[in-house]
């Protein structure tokens, strides 16, 4: 969504964000600029309070009202937009691609954060500026939930391809076992046992109960899956190729993972 930005006569103020800093333009209605970019480091609040004052000192010296602009990055331009919001400041987002597409503006073609800024400064003063409408705290906190849980879901995916194809060099007759593999039983026995020759070489009273304990269907079921992993245990003797030490920890790594996510 965007807005359409029209005032009298401003201070236009933008700011080239940047990860860990960000250059600061003050550009005025004719089109001159304020002293030099000033740079803002984001971990030094004395730079932070040096570029408020920076803001005021020119609203007072030419009584005008500041407007701040600053380019959308990711997610590094959001603690600089609370914080100048909250010091009283009208501040807006603007889209990098109307900077970087804008004509007719009187700065030699250079490519740097202190020329970026100045540019968008003056892009700042136009009168039907587009800029975006941020939403509530509340809208960006479910919009950020929703990322990182799609992000943990594609790692954890990725995670159990991975597993999988591991098993299916060293124990492929054990992934018909359950109805997925990445059921908690099966995921816990996998760690307990870690290999056909763990599962021949355990206690069968021991396996069961495990699988009792962590399946809670009873002993007819637990048996009925002892049953299936000893077979499939034998079976990979046959088909199947036992791993090496640094494959045996990337195994390990796989279930670790799949148990965080």
């Amino acid at each position: 969504m965007s807005n359409i930005i029209k005032y009298d006569s401003f201070i236009s103020v933008c700011i080239d964000v940047g990860a860990d800093f960000s250059f600061m333009s003050i550009a005025l209605p004719n089109q001159t600029f304020v002293g030099k970019p000033f740079k803002i480091l984001h971990s030094d609040l004395n730079s932070l309070s040096i570029a408020v004052s920076k803001i005021k000192e020119a609203e007072d010296l030419y009584s005008l009202e500041s407007r701040i602009f600053l380019e959308s990055t990711g997610i590094y331009h959001y603690p600089l937009f609370c914080y100048l919001r909250d010091k009283g400041f009208l501040v807006s987002i603007i889209n990098p691609i109307i900077t970087k597409n804008s004509t007719n503006i009187n700065i030699r073609k250079v490519h740097n954060d202190k020329f970026d800024s100045k540019k968008a400064a003056l892009v700042g003063l136009k009168p039907d500026l587009k800029v975006s409408v941020i939403p509530s705290d509340l809208v960006l906190d479910l919009r950020n939930l929703s990322r990182e849980y799609y992000d943990l879901m594609d790692n954890r995916s990725a995670n159990v391809n991975k597993l999988q194809g591991e098993l299916r060099i060293v124990f492929p007759q054990y992934l018909k076992i359950f109805s997925k593999v990445t059921t908690n039983t099966s995921l816990s026995l996998l760690e307990k046992y870690s290999s056909p020759k763990g599962f021949l070489n355990a206690s069968k009273d021991e396996v069961i109960n495990h699988i009792r304990s962590t399946a809670r269907f009873g002993l007819t079921y637990a048996q009925n899956k002892y049953n299936a992993i000893i077979q499939a245990s034998n079976d990979a003797d046959i088909f199947g190729h036992s791993i090496s030490r640094v494959k045996s920890l990337l195994f390990f790594y796989f279930l670790e993972k799949i148990y965080k996510l």
